[in-house]
């Protein structure tokens, strides 16, 4: 009969940062029921294996916590993700342009190809976008929508006819429809400054059904997996609405396939009607429902529409509505009353500021102590507004969007006002509540390691030194940032973050050493192996055999997934044509390798072959791709 206490993992020889300051450092761990039971030294924890025991030799390689996004639309994008070709990470125009031809090439009537944010014209080479010939050149039959940020979205032809603009389609408020000198759409849409038209224009597209919409979110938290992330903060999102578009993620929790823990915030989806959202809500949803893979987080990012600063740096900065402040006020009286913390979407002082008076007069008559709320963003948040949050209990909750819009905004503001934006050195020493994330998947890549290097080195992904060394963070101040100070804004301190006794077993393995590699490599990293709650959700390469996660392949067969994998284009064959071949199979898993294939499952998967059953064609020549 098993002990209580023998672990069902044990991992060793690894250079394990802890976070945890009483403890600090370790070389072996011991995991049971999904919690760390002991975090010390090889000689002592290595004889607590027993019979059933998995112990896994982590060769000297470097230990984190797992990384917990602040901000991530993960919800949203994972009901889109196998639609989505990836621009996150190319580095030059030309790739992406190539990666586009190729998915057109094999995209069906009537969908479409996608680039849906997730980078920058700065990350290339050439320093600009493609222009509206050059997709039409590519892709003259198959609609393609391209998003480029919170900015524009460029559209050729056959998308603007798939959207039926036309000369009579007028421009929508916040929004503009650019035309030729006929007067007829060009292609080219434009945020001014409200990303309205742009989403509204997207959700015009096919949408996958529902078992290909479980397929494709397994495969965006793979893709996570993939990076390190192993918890989120959904903050809800437009055309996300609840409970309709929570479905799919229900189910993935109901059968036990969740590999990122999720804590999400709903979102309302009616200007003029916020307040009606949250009182319905507050009376059919509670507060911390759910569990530690699923669970609800309380409103926002979008609390009302009369208070949402988009931010375009590339226009003005808006003013809100007057009548923000009431709107406002209704619906946070509705929280307080109810103890439901908030988020909220602020880019500029003006708007935080105006929406610190409605938080400080409601907290007269009702005390906000003890509700976990906070600012999302605040890019040009005042030494004035963050000491008001500090009085009010409140935190703040920075991306990294600066890395892909620094440019712009400093174009428009100049050098010297882009040094802190946001202050988050200066938000730190005042002891604000700060944590770290990305605001995936459209108005910045999800991968956590930009989001670091950008902590780490102040510089955007185009390369431009946005941030003097005084608003630049250490490397462990910055791996806080993602992992225990995230805990605070989920309402799970003590629970998670850290490699510590009693605390839930997320833990990533780097395949380089985030504390001693080049700064400029920072960005570059990714999972060797990635563990949640003692459970391997990603291996590759000397761990490869662990894995037992592996998604089936993402569907439709079209999808870019097939194809690229996700960040930079990951999967796609290299210069010489081996990297999908290598990658892949790392990534297989597998126990038994394919008599035809081997373990690169991924070239069946992906091939376009000339016959309807591939799993008959196939079998009869004795793969087993097509059974894994």
């Amino acid at each position: 009969m098993t002990e209580p206490q023998t672990p069902d993992l044990i991992l060793h020889r690894g250079l394990f940062t802890t976070l945890d300051r009483s403890n600090p450092v370790a070389s072996a761990v011991a995991i049971k029921d999904g919690r760390f039971t002991h975090v010390g030294h090889n000689a002592d924890i290595l004889p607590l294996a027993g019979p059933k025991t998995k112990v896994v030799d982590l060769k000297g390689k470097r230990v984190l916590p797992g990384l917990i996004d602040n901000h991530l639309h993960i919800i949203r994008g994972g009901l889109n993700f196998n639609m989505e070709l990836r621009w996150d990470g190319v580095r030059s125009l030309s790739d992406a342009m190539n990666m586009l031809k190729r998915q057109v090439a094999i995209t069906p009537p009537p969908q479409w190809v996608r680039v849906v944010g997730g980078f920058t014209e700065h990350q290339f080479v050439e320093k600009r976008l493609p222009t509206i010939d050059e997709l039409n050149a590519v892709a003259p039959d198959t609609p393609v929508f391209l998003l480029h940020l919170y900015d524009r979205a460029l559209l050729n032809g056959a998308a603007l006819r798939a959207v039926g603009y036309t000369k009579d389609t007028p421009n929508p408020a916040g929004g503009e429809i650019i035309r030729d000198a006929n007067g007829n759409p060009n292609g080219l849409l434009l945020a001014k400054p409200n990303a309205g038209i742009l989403y509204a224009t997207l959700a015009k597209g096919p949408k996958l059904p529902f078992d290909y919409q479980v397929n494709s979110t397994r495969h965006f938290m793979h893709e996570l997996n993939r990076l390190g992330v192993t918890g989120a903060i959904d903050a809800g999102g437009g055309f996300q609405n609840y409970p309709e578009d929570y479905a799919v993620i229900q189910k993935l929790h109901d059968e036990n396939q969740l590999t990122i823990r999720l804590a999400y915030n709903l979102f309302t989806q009616k200007p003029k009607g916020e307040k009606d959202d949250f009182l319905n809500w507050t009376k059919t949803s509670k507060y911390k429902q759910g569990d530690d893979y699923f669970r609800h987080n309380g409103a926002g990012e979008m609390l009302v529409f009369s208070a949402a600063d988009f931010e375009d740096f590339r226009q003005p900065r808006p003013d809100m509505e007057p009548e923000m402040e009431g709107e406002l006020e209704d619906v946070v009286r509705v929280l307080v009353q109810n103890k439901w913390p908030w988020r909220m979407h602020a880019t500029y002082d003006e708007t935080i500021s105006r929406a610190l008076d409605v938080f400080e007069r409601v907290n007269q008559e009702m005390p906000l102590e003890g509700l976990n709320w906070f600012f999302d963003h605040a890019e040009t948040i005042s030494d004035q507004s963050i000491d008001r949050i500090a009085a009010l209990g409140g935190g703040i909750a920075v991306q990294h969007r600066m890395a892909y819009q620094g440019e712009y905004f400093v174009e428009r503001y100049g050098h010297g006002a882009a040094e802190a934006t946001p202050p988050v050195s200066k938000m730190l020493a005042k002891g604000v509540k700060v944590s770290a994330g990305t605001d995936a998947t459209r108005v910045a890549s999800y991968n956590p390691w930009v989001s670091l290097s950008w902590l780490v080195t102040g510089r955007t992904v185009g390369g431009m030194q946005l941030y003097p060394q005084r608003n630049c963070l250490d490397r462990e101040t910055a791996l806080r940032m993602w992992t225990e100070n995230v805990t605070w804004f989920s309402n799970e301190e003590g629970k998670k973050g850290r490699i510590q006794v009693g605390q839930l077993a997320d833990i990533v393995v780097p395949d380089r050493d985030f504390f001693s590699c080049a700064e400029n490599e920072i960005a570059d990293t990714s999972a060797v192996l990635t563990i949640v709650g003692g459970k391997v959700v990603y291996a590759v390469g000397d761990f490869a055999k662990l894995d037992e996660n592996a998604p089936p392949p993402a569907m439709p067969d079209w999808s870019p997934v097939r194809t690229f994998g996700g960040y930079g284009a990951w999967a796609a064959p290299g210069a010489n044509g081996q990297v999908v071949a290598q990658k892949m199979a790392m990534t297989c898993g597998c126990a038994n390798s394919c008599g035809v294939h081997g373990h690169d499952h991924a070239t069946a998967w992906s091939s376009r072959l000339p016959i309807a059953d591939l799993k008959s064609f196939w079998g009869a020549l004795g793969c087993a791709c097509w059974a894994v």
